[in-house]
């Protein structure tokens, strides 16, 4: 029953003017965060796939300091912009990269990322992970390249930045990115302003069911990143059969004659996440962001539900940016 009701409230919250607006989730701050959005990490030809986007309808862009691509980025917004498009219409996520997780630094990075933006405020505003870089030459390097000289952070003393940054209006929400529970917790304890939202590794392979459930009790809507299970990362690493190659996937588009990657964002936004995928493919993008116009039947949710490999299904484990990572005391995942 009580997944029923929680399916139901998700799913009242839909447009009705199905086209050019997409569902919300309501942050803890009071404003609302669309459910999908374009994720821009590595994303190609950045100022083209983001007009594109701007063009189906997309109003949630989802970038980094880290991602080198927000100038870009501000370049296609001040076209839209032009174009007649309102700021007020668009929600822009951008997040303090792990070099500058430090309290002096938080001011300082934002105001980079809005000059990039061209902007004078994001909409959200997230610490991109909870352990530290030496703020230099690591930044500087290609990612894997070298060891990094990693730096303990002060995670409440960051959020007393992070919350000054909302006072400044600068920001309109602030959040987290890749902290675990307990990190999570010992900010969300201490925080004049809650953190609004957490951004995560979560697909039907890796759902964090234990982390969502936290997120549901502390009010803090949860941002899948790697929605689709990042397909060629996974190939890389030899996780096995795609999510969109599932056979269990394929049939259940065949029902509802939609794309394997169509059913699993509707399965991530319906079961109460954001969706950030990422494309620079205008037709993806498209087929991507149409996942409003039907709804998973319950039963079909569990078949996704029981995809679900717990820990073994995790991708990203961020071991690229060094291999020693994983012996920092702040590293978010359990070894």
């Amino acid at each position: 029953m009580h997944s029923t009701f929680f399916f139901l409230i998700i799913y009242v919250t839909i447009s009705s003017n199905y086209g050019n607006a997409v569902e919300k989730f309501k942050l803890s701050s009071g404003y609302d965060i669309p459910a999908v959005g374009l994720g821009t990490f590595r994303l190609t030809e950045v100022e083209e796939s983001i007009t594109n986007a701007l063009e189906i309808g997309y109003r949630h862009i989802d970038t980094a300091f880290y991602y080198r691509n927000e100038a870009a980025i501000g370049s296609a917004l001040q076209k839209w912009f032009q174009k007649g498009g309102k700021r007020e219409d668009l929600f822009i996520t951008s997040k303090l990269p792990f070099h500058a997780n430090r309290p002096e630094s938080v001011e300082k990075y934002l105001k980079k990322s809005l000059t990039d933006l061209k902007l004078e405020y994001v909409d959200m505003y997230l610490i991109h992970a909870p352990w530290g870089i030496k703020e230099g030459d690591g930044f500087d390097k290609k990612e894997g390249s070298g060891p990094e000289v990693f730096e303990v952070v002060d995670h409440v003393a960051l959020w007393r930045k992070m919350e000054e940054q909302v006072t400044a209006g600068r920001v309109k929400s602030i959040g987290l990115s890749n902290f675990n529970q307990t990190q999570i917790l010992n900010v969300y304890e201490k925080a004049k302003i809650k953190p609004s939202n957490l951004q995560v590794e979560s697909h039907a392979y890796f759902r964090q069911t234990e982390l969502r459930e936290f997120c549901k009790k502390y009010n803090i809507v949860m941002t899948a990143y790697a929605p689709l299970g990042s397909p060629s990362s996974a190939q890389k690493l030899q996780k096995g059969t795609s999510l969109l190659e599932s056979s269990k996937i394929k049939e259940i588009a065949v029902k509802y004659n939609k794309t394997t990657a169509q059913i699993l964002l509707r399965h991530v936004v319906q079961t109460g996440l954001v969706a950030i995928p990422k494309s620079s493919n205008k037709n993806r993008q498209k087929e991507n962001f149409d996942i409003f116009s039907f709804s998973l039947s319950e039963v079909d949710v569990e078949v996704i539900n029981k995809l679900d490999k717990g820990e073994r299904g995790r991708i990203y484990n961020h071991l690229g940016l060094d291999k020693d990572l994983y012996k920092h005391p702040q590293y978010p995942i359990s070894v």
